[in-house]
């Protein structure tokens, strides 16, 4: 399973990178704003900057909402760096604006995905990604990883090489669940993935290798 980090932060994605388990990074204009990034030509220019920091496929989301918007502004963020992905909305125009891109070979992710038939239409038009927001269905009381395990089977049942995308991530339990069911990618903030390494037993157990290594000299 891909790791992805969630963030606009420059020295978060570089910890990630220099961790060893950074595949690729996706941010939006939520995630922009939260770091003070504003205006087309900060924004366009931290895109860069993080795609000099990854090695991977970096999520670039259109602000636009209709096809031929999104196709202009598709196409600008594309020209900035050979790893952006076009992060395009799950609405009827982002259907027809997913098609141009995949004929044109411009990898895509589509954003906000709720249900597998949303999920699957994607995949038809040739979206790179399909993003499932498993946090935000979780907070209406929907189980956001029977999604992704019903997206899983559709895509298996057909073949589909669109990669699934778990997002909204909100704890490591998501991650390790994502894995059982075979996301093929998740993307969260680094704390959660960082929460990984955390357990009791590790801590206790380094601390008694430590102090019987000081009782050896």
């Amino acid at each position: 399973m891909k790791f992805f980090i969630d963030t606009a932060n420059l020295a978060q994605i570089k910890e990630a990178q220099d961790l060893g388990i950074l595949d690729g990074v996706t941010t939006n204009p939520s995630l922009m704003a939260k770091e003070g990034i504003s205006g087309k030509e900060a924004i366009n220019k931290r895109y860069v900057d993080i795609c000099n920091i990854s090695d991977g496929d970096v999520s670039a989301e259109v602000l636009s909402t209709t096809y031929e918007e999104m196709i202009k502004e598709g196409d600008e963020l594309a020209a900035l760096h050979e790893r952006i992905v076009v992060k395009i909305p799950m609405i009827k125009d982002g259907i027809k604006a997913l098609k141009y891109f995949s004929d044109k070979g411009i990898k895509t992710n589509c954003t906000l995905i709720f249900s597998a038939g949303q999920a699957l239409l994607a995949a038809k038009a040739g979206a790179s990604y399909v993003s499932p927001f498993l946090g935000r269905l979780d907070d209406i009381s929907v189980d956001g990883l029977n999604l992704i395990e019903e997206i899983r089977l559709i895509f298996d049942n057909y073949h589909f090489e669109t990669e699934i995308l778990a997002a909204s991530i909100r704890s490591p339990m998501h991650i390790i669940n994502c894995a059982k069911i075979g996301a093929d990618v998740i993307t969260s903030p680094l704390p959660s993935i960082l929460n990984l390494l955390n357990h009791p037993l590790t801590d206790s157990g380094l601390a008694q290798f430590v102090a019987d290594s000081k009782k050896l000299g």
